[in-house]
């Protein structure tokens, strides 16, 4: 069983070191988490725990007042335990809690992993490439919370 955790102080140098951030850009993080707007648009930043450690960690982003993407990561040593599937679970009830309607992800399709994760989870895509603005080919996945 995980829990979601708000990242807060006690987390800056777990996120410094998993992230490479320096100092001041894991400040800026976890204020704009706490106040839960980035770039104007809700943002939250979660550490994801499994009671004994911490695993990862799960933002979600507005995209528009009802749709919002959620990022999980889980930290490599706790891959493949079936820690993604539940933390994303807790994130999807997070945002529909918020009044989210529709979850959005951009999933580059070379990325077997996650495209198994959403496909597990119901979400539907209808595989064109897009290509982001990070020009990565990706596809949309989508699901109604």
């Amino acid at each position: 069983m995980i829990a979601l955790e708000p990242i807060s102080d006690m987390h800056k140098v777990l996120l410094m070191s998993k992230y490479e951030m320096s100092d001041s850009d894991a400040d800026t993080l976890i204020s704009e988490s706490n106040v839960e707007l980035h770039n104007s648009k809700f943002f939250k930043m979660f550490i994801v725990s499994n009671k004994e450690a911490y695993i990862g960690t799960i933002s979600l982003y507005e995209h528009s007042a009802s749709v919002i993407s959620i990022g999980p990561e889980i930290f490599d040593k706790y891959k493949r335990q079936g820690y993604a599937v539940q933390a994303m679970k807790a994130a999807m009830k997070a945002a529909k809690l918020k009044g989210y309607k529709v979850v959005f992800q951009q999933i580059r399709t070379d990325n077997t992993a996650s495209i198994k994760l959403h496909t597990k989870l119901g979400f539907e895509t209808d595989k064109y490439d897009y290509v982001n603005k990070n020009n990565h080919t990706v596809n949309i996945y989508l699901k109604s919370l």
